[in-house]
Protein backbone atom coordinates (compact mmCIF):
# COMPACT_ATOMS: atom_id res chain seq x y z
CA UNK A 1 0.00 0.00 0.00
CA UNK A 2 1.24 3.55 -0.97
CA UNK A 3 1.93 5.33 1.98
CA UNK A 4 1.09 9.19 1.47
CA UNK A 5 2.86 11.75 2.53
CA UNK A 6 1.24 14.42 5.13
CA UNK A 7 -0.42 17.46 3.38
CA UNK A 8 0.54 20.66 4.45
CA UNK A 9 -0.95 23.70 3.95
CA UNK A 10 1.69 25.08 1.47
CA UNK A 11 1.56 21.51 -0.54
CA UNK A 12 -2.95 21.42 -0.27
CA UNK A 13 -2.55 25.52 -1.60
CA UNK A 14 -0.52 24.71 -4.44
CA UNK A 15 -2.62 21.85 -5.37
CA UNK A 16 -5.76 23.95 -4.86
CA UNK A 17 -3.98 27.27 -6.71
CA UNK A 18 -3.49 24.75 -9.98
CA UNK A 19 -7.04 23.65 -10.54
CA UNK A 20 -8.47 26.62 -9.37
CA UNK A 21 -6.59 28.06 -12.51
CA UNK A 22 -6.94 25.62 -14.78
CA UNK A 23 -10.88 25.41 -13.75
CA UNK A 24 -10.97 29.52 -14.69
CA UNK A 25 -12.52 29.65 -11.10
CA UNK A 26 -11.08 31.54 -8.61
CA UNK A 27 -12.51 29.77 -5.81
CA UNK A 28 -13.87 32.88 -4.34
CA UNK A 29 -15.48 36.41 -4.31
CA UNK A 30 -12.06 38.30 -5.23
CA UNK A 31 -13.39 41.02 -2.41
CA UNK A 32 -14.38 38.96 -0.34
CA UNK A 33 -12.53 38.67 3.48
CA UNK A 34 -11.67 34.59 3.84
CA UNK A 35 -11.26 33.97 0.12
CA UNK A 36 -7.84 34.68 0.00
CA UNK A 37 -4.51 34.68 2.25
CA UNK A 38 -1.83 37.58 2.64
CA UNK A 39 -0.32 36.30 -0.23
CA UNK A 40 -2.93 36.26 -2.86
CA UNK A 41 -3.06 32.51 -2.63
CA UNK A 42 -6.29 30.12 -1.76
CA UNK A 43 -7.27 30.21 2.38
CA UNK A 44 -6.70 26.72 3.10
CA UNK A 45 -7.30 25.29 6.19
CA UNK A 46 -8.37 21.59 7.74
CA UNK A 47 -12.05 20.65 8.58
CA UNK A 48 -11.41 19.42 11.17
CA UNK A 49 -8.11 18.84 14.20
CA UNK A 50 -6.62 15.40 13.70
CA UNK A 51 -8.04 15.13 9.94
CA UNK A 52 -5.31 15.95 7.47
CA UNK A 53 -6.79 14.54 4.80
CA UNK A 54 -9.61 16.88 4.22
CA UNK A 55 -9.74 20.58 3.96
CA UNK A 56 -11.23 23.51 3.06
CA UNK A 57 -10.71 26.44 0.50
CA UNK A 58 -12.08 29.54 1.04
CA UNK A 59 -16.11 28.80 1.81
CA UNK A 60 -16.94 27.08 -1.27
CA UNK A 61 -14.89 24.40 -2.28
CA UNK A 62 -13.76 21.02 0.29
CA UNK A 63 -10.46 19.25 -0.77
CA UNK A 64 -10.53 15.40 -0.39
CA UNK A 65 -7.29 13.83 -0.33
CA UNK A 66 -6.83 9.51 -0.04
CA UNK A 67 -4.32 8.87 2.04
CA UNK A 68 -3.93 5.32 0.45
CA UNK A 69 -4.87 3.07 -2.79
CA UNK A 70 -7.68 1.84 -1.71
CA UNK A 71 -9.32 5.41 -0.54
CA UNK A 72 -8.34 6.17 -4.06
CA UNK A 73 -10.25 3.32 -5.56
CA UNK A 74 -13.27 4.18 -3.16
CA UNK A 75 -12.79 8.39 -4.45
CA UNK A 76 -12.67 7.59 -7.98
CA UNK A 77 -15.96 5.32 -7.55
CA UNK A 78 -17.87 7.44 -5.79
CA UNK A 79 -17.37 10.56 -8.62
CA UNK A 80 -19.51 8.02 -10.80
CA UNK A 81 -21.79 6.81 -7.75
CA UNK A 82 -22.70 10.16 -7.50
CA UNK A 83 -23.74 11.12 -10.76
CA UNK A 84 -25.84 8.10 -11.07
CA UNK A 85 -28.16 9.07 -7.70
CA UNK A 86 -27.88 12.59 -8.15
CA UNK A 87 -31.43 11.98 -10.44
CA UNK A 88 -32.97 9.71 -8.38
CA UNK A 89 -32.66 11.53 -4.58
CA UNK A 90 -34.29 15.08 -3.52
CA UNK A 91 -31.12 16.38 -1.97
CA UNK A 92 -27.99 17.55 -3.05
CA UNK A 93 -24.79 15.07 -3.99
CA UNK A 94 -21.63 17.16 -3.81
CA UNK A 95 -20.33 18.02 -7.44
CA UNK A 96 -16.76 17.87 -8.32
CA UNK A 97 -14.94 20.20 -9.94
CA UNK A 98 -11.66 18.68 -10.44
CA UNK A 99 -10.55 15.46 -9.45
CA UNK A 100 -7.04 13.72 -10.05
CA UNK A 101 -3.80 12.60 -8.67
CA UNK A 102 -2.63 14.76 -5.61
CA UNK A 103 0.83 11.72 -5.37
CA UNK A 104 1.80 9.10 -7.27
CA UNK A 105 -1.48 6.80 -7.24
CA UNK A 106 -3.37 8.51 -4.77
CA UNK A 107 -6.86 10.39 -5.66
CA UNK A 108 -8.10 13.84 -4.69
CA UNK A 109 -11.25 15.38 -5.59
CA UNK A 110 -12.18 19.33 -5.37
CA UNK A 111 -16.02 19.34 -4.33
CA UNK A 112 -18.39 22.34 -4.28
CA UNK A 113 -18.99 23.15 -0.56
CA UNK A 114 -23.00 21.48 -0.10
CA UNK A 115 -24.50 24.61 2.05
CA UNK A 116 -25.62 24.21 5.51
CA UNK A 117 -24.63 22.77 8.92
CA UNK A 118 -24.58 18.94 9.61
CA UNK A 119 -27.14 16.89 11.83
CA UNK A 120 -24.09 16.75 14.44
CA UNK A 121 -25.81 20.70 15.11
CA UNK A 122 -28.28 21.10 13.68
CA UNK A 123 -32.62 19.30 14.52
CA UNK A 124 -33.68 18.03 11.65
CA UNK A 125 -37.61 19.23 10.94
CA UNK A 126 -40.88 17.51 10.13
CA UNK A 127 -40.13 18.44 6.90
CA UNK A 128 -36.84 17.97 7.04
CA UNK A 129 -38.03 14.09 7.81
CA UNK A 130 -39.65 14.19 4.47
CA UNK A 131 -36.17 14.97 2.89
CA UNK A 132 -34.71 11.93 4.49
CA UNK A 133 -38.10 9.69 3.36
CA UNK A 134 -37.19 11.26 -0.41
CA UNK A 135 -33.52 9.77 -0.04
CA UNK A 136 -34.36 6.37 1.13
CA UNK A 137 -36.98 5.99 -1.67
CA UNK A 138 -34.79 7.62 -3.94
CA UNK A 139 -32.43 5.00 -3.24
CA UNK A 140 -34.08 2.40 -3.24
CA UNK A 141 -35.31 3.26 -6.83
CA UNK A 142 -31.67 2.99 -8.41
CA UNK A 143 -31.23 0.06 -11.04
CA UNK A 144 -28.94 -2.62 -9.59
CA UNK A 145 -27.31 -3.04 -12.49
CA UNK A 146 -25.77 0.24 -13.36
CA UNK A 147 -24.46 0.25 -9.65
CA UNK A 148 -22.52 -3.03 -10.56
CA UNK A 149 -21.40 -1.94 -13.07
CA UNK A 150 -19.95 1.07 -11.70
CA UNK A 151 -18.07 -1.25 -9.07
CA UNK A 152 -20.44 -0.68 -6.04
CA UNK A 153 -20.24 -4.05 -4.19
CA UNK A 154 -22.69 -6.04 -3.06
CA UNK A 155 -22.49 -6.26 1.16
CA UNK A 156 -24.31 -9.51 2.58
CA UNK A 157 -26.59 -8.27 5.82
CA UNK A 158 -25.14 -8.83 9.07
CA UNK A 159 -26.70 -11.11 11.90
CA UNK A 160 -28.60 -9.20 14.08
CA UNK A 161 -28.33 -12.25 16.63
CA UNK A 162 -24.55 -12.09 16.59
CA UNK A 163 -24.62 -8.28 17.05
CA UNK A 164 -26.80 -8.75 19.85
CA UNK A 165 -24.59 -11.34 21.84
CA UNK A 166 -21.68 -8.74 21.52
CA UNK A 167 -23.61 -5.81 22.65
CA UNK A 168 -25.21 -7.54 25.72
CA UNK A 169 -21.24 -8.08 26.78
CA UNK A 170 -20.14 -4.35 26.04
CA UNK A 171 -24.19 -3.25 27.90
CA UNK A 172 -22.46 -4.71 31.17
CA UNK A 173 -19.37 -3.21 30.86
CA UNK A 174 -20.70 -0.27 30.12
CA UNK A 175 -23.00 -0.31 32.97
CA UNK A 176 -20.07 -1.50 35.41
CA UNK A 177 -18.53 2.41 34.20
CA UNK A 178 -21.89 3.74 35.08
CA UNK A 179 -22.50 4.86 31.12
CA UNK A 180 -25.70 2.56 30.27
CA UNK A 181 -28.17 0.33 31.83
CA UNK A 182 -27.50 -2.69 30.54
CA UNK A 183 -31.37 -3.82 30.99
CA UNK A 184 -32.07 -1.93 27.98
CA UNK A 185 -30.81 -4.76 26.10
CA UNK A 186 -32.81 -7.51 27.35
CA UNK A 187 -35.40 -6.13 24.94
CA UNK A 188 -34.38 -7.68 22.09
CA UNK A 189 -34.72 -11.49 23.03
CA UNK A 190 -32.96 -14.18 20.37
CA UNK A 191 -36.36 -14.96 18.64
CA UNK A 192 -36.83 -11.21 18.35
CA UNK A 193 -33.32 -10.61 16.38
CA UNK A 194 -34.43 -13.99 14.55
CA UNK A 195 -37.65 -12.02 13.51
CA UNK A 196 -35.64 -9.04 12.23
CA UNK A 197 -33.14 -10.96 9.84
CA UNK A 198 -32.73 -9.48 6.79
CA UNK A 199 -35.33 -10.69 4.05
CA UNK A 200 -34.33 -12.22 1.04
CA UNK A 201 -34.37 -9.98 -2.57
CA UNK A 202 -34.21 -6.72 -0.44
CA UNK A 203 -30.65 -5.20 -1.41
CA UNK A 204 -31.28 -2.04 -2.16
CA UNK A 205 -28.33 0.69 -3.40
CA UNK A 206 -27.66 2.23 0.35
CA UNK A 207 -25.22 5.22 1.09
CA UNK A 208 -23.70 2.52 3.92
CA UNK A 209 -22.31 5.81 6.16
CA UNK A 210 -25.11 8.01 7.42
CA UNK A 211 -23.48 9.67 10.41
CA UNK A 212 -24.09 12.91 11.54
CA UNK A 213 -21.47 14.42 9.81
CA UNK A 214 -22.13 13.23 6.46
CA UNK A 215 -26.24 14.99 6.42
CA UNK A 216 -25.98 18.65 5.63
CA UNK A 217 -28.79 20.52 7.39
CA UNK A 218 -29.83 24.22 7.23
CA UNK A 219 -31.26 26.21 10.26
CA UNK A 220 -34.61 25.96 9.37
CA UNK A 221 -34.23 21.60 10.09
CA UNK A 222 -34.38 20.76 6.45
CA UNK A 223 -32.20 18.57 5.01
CA UNK A 224 -29.97 19.79 1.99
CA UNK A 225 -27.34 17.74 1.19
CA UNK A 226 -25.92 14.39 1.76
CA UNK A 227 -22.05 13.78 2.34
CA UNK A 228 -19.38 10.92 1.33
CA UNK A 229 -20.60 7.88 -1.41
CA UNK A 230 -17.28 6.26 -1.08
CA UNK A 231 -18.77 3.82 1.29
CA UNK A 232 -22.05 3.09 -1.02
CA UNK A 233 -22.75 -0.46 -1.76
CA UNK A 234 -25.58 -3.00 -2.68
CA UNK A 235 -27.19 -4.54 0.36
CA UNK A 236 -29.70 -4.19 3.53
CA UNK A 237 -31.50 -1.48 3.33
CA UNK A 238 -31.83 -1.47 6.80
CA UNK A 239 -27.86 -0.69 7.24
CA UNK A 240 -28.82 3.71 6.17
CA UNK A 241 -32.29 3.31 8.58
CA UNK A 242 -29.17 2.69 11.36
CA UNK A 243 -26.96 5.57 9.97
CA UNK A 244 -30.13 7.77 10.50
CA UNK A 245 -31.24 6.88 13.73
CA UNK A 246 -27.22 7.75 15.03
CA UNK A 247 -27.26 11.16 13.15
CA UNK A 248 -31.30 12.43 13.57
CA UNK A 249 -32.40 9.93 16.46
CA UNK A 250 -35.02 7.19 16.70
CA UNK A 251 -37.92 8.57 16.37
CA UNK A 252 -37.10 10.62 13.13
CA UNK A 253 -34.99 8.04 11.45
CA UNK A 254 -38.20 5.33 11.80
CA UNK A 255 -40.35 8.25 10.41
CA UNK A 256 -38.37 8.90 7.68
CA UNK A 257 -38.13 5.14 6.63
CA UNK A 258 -41.98 4.47 7.21
CA UNK A 259 -42.61 7.45 4.95
CA UNK A 260 -40.12 6.05 2.51
CA UNK A 261 -42.88 3.05 2.25
CA UNK A 262 -40.47 0.34 4.50
CA UNK A 263 -41.96 -1.56 6.85
CA UNK A 264 -42.32 -2.34 10.57
CA UNK A 265 -39.49 -5.14 10.33
CA UNK A 266 -36.66 -3.42 8.65
CA UNK A 267 -37.47 -0.09 10.51
CA UNK A 268 -37.00 -1.93 13.59
CA UNK A 269 -34.12 -4.01 12.26
CA UNK A 270 -32.68 -0.64 11.42
CA UNK A 271 -33.65 0.80 14.96
CA UNK A 272 -31.63 -2.07 16.31
CA UNK A 273 -28.51 -2.56 14.13
CA UNK A 274 -27.67 1.46 15.47
CA UNK A 275 -28.62 0.44 19.14
CA UNK A 276 -26.39 -2.49 18.89
CA UNK A 277 -23.77 -0.55 17.28
CA UNK A 278 -23.59 2.16 19.51
CA UNK A 279 -22.90 0.25 22.56
CA UNK A 280 -20.35 -1.71 21.48
CA UNK A 281 -18.28 1.22 19.77
CA UNK A 282 -18.72 3.25 23.01
CA UNK A 283 -18.09 0.32 25.16
CA UNK A 284 -14.44 -0.42 22.78
CA UNK A 285 -13.62 3.28 23.49
CA UNK A 286 -13.79 3.60 26.91
CA UNK A 287 -11.27 0.66 26.76
CA UNK A 288 -8.97 1.71 24.44
CA UNK A 289 -9.43 -0.35 21.36
CA UNK A 290 -11.75 2.14 19.08
CA UNK A 291 -11.00 6.06 18.26
CA UNK A 292 -13.98 8.44 18.33
CA UNK A 293 -15.13 11.33 19.84
CA UNK A 294 -15.99 10.51 23.56
CA UNK A 295 -18.97 12.69 23.07
CA UNK A 296 -20.10 12.00 19.95
CA UNK A 297 -20.39 8.36 20.92
CA UNK A 298 -22.34 9.32 23.63
CA UNK A 299 -24.49 11.67 21.45
CA UNK A 300 -25.21 8.93 19.00
CA UNK A 301 -26.07 6.35 22.14
CA UNK A 302 -28.45 8.41 23.43
CA UNK A 303 -29.85 9.35 20.05
CA UNK A 304 -30.78 5.79 18.96
CA UNK A 305 -32.29 4.65 22.33
CA UNK A 306 -34.90 7.34 21.77
CA UNK A 307 -37.93 5.71 22.51
CA UNK A 308 -40.07 5.16 19.13
CA UNK A 309 -44.04 4.32 18.68
CA UNK A 310 -43.14 0.41 17.51
CA UNK A 311 -40.83 -0.81 20.63
CA UNK A 312 -42.11 -4.12 20.41
CA UNK A 313 -40.82 -7.29 18.10
CA UNK A 314 -43.88 -9.06 17.28
CA UNK A 315 -44.71 -11.59 14.06
CA UNK A 316 -44.58 -9.91 11.30
CA UNK A 317 -46.17 -10.67 7.56
CA UNK A 318 -44.66 -10.25 4.29
CA UNK A 319 -45.16 -6.82 3.23
CA UNK A 320 -44.97 -5.97 -0.46
CA UNK A 321 -43.62 -2.09 0.64
CA UNK A 322 -40.41 -4.46 2.17
CA UNK A 323 -40.08 -6.49 -0.84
Amino acid sequence: MTQAPTPTADTVRRLVRSLLKESGDSGENPNGPDGKDGTGAPDVRPVTEGRAYTWWVGTRHVLRLAPDRDASARRRRELRVRDLVRPHVPVAVPTSVAHGDWAPGLAYTLDTKVAGGTAERHDVSAVGEADLAGLLGGLRAVPARPAETLGVPRTAPRSLEALRRMAVHAAERLAAADEFDAALLHQLTPPGAAQLAAQTGTAVLTHHGLTGEHVVVSADGRVRGILDWTEAALGDPAEDIAGLATAVGSPAAVRAATLAGYGARPCLRGLWLARCDTVIRLADHLEGRAPGSLPALRTRLRRVWEPIMLERVTEFKDEESEA
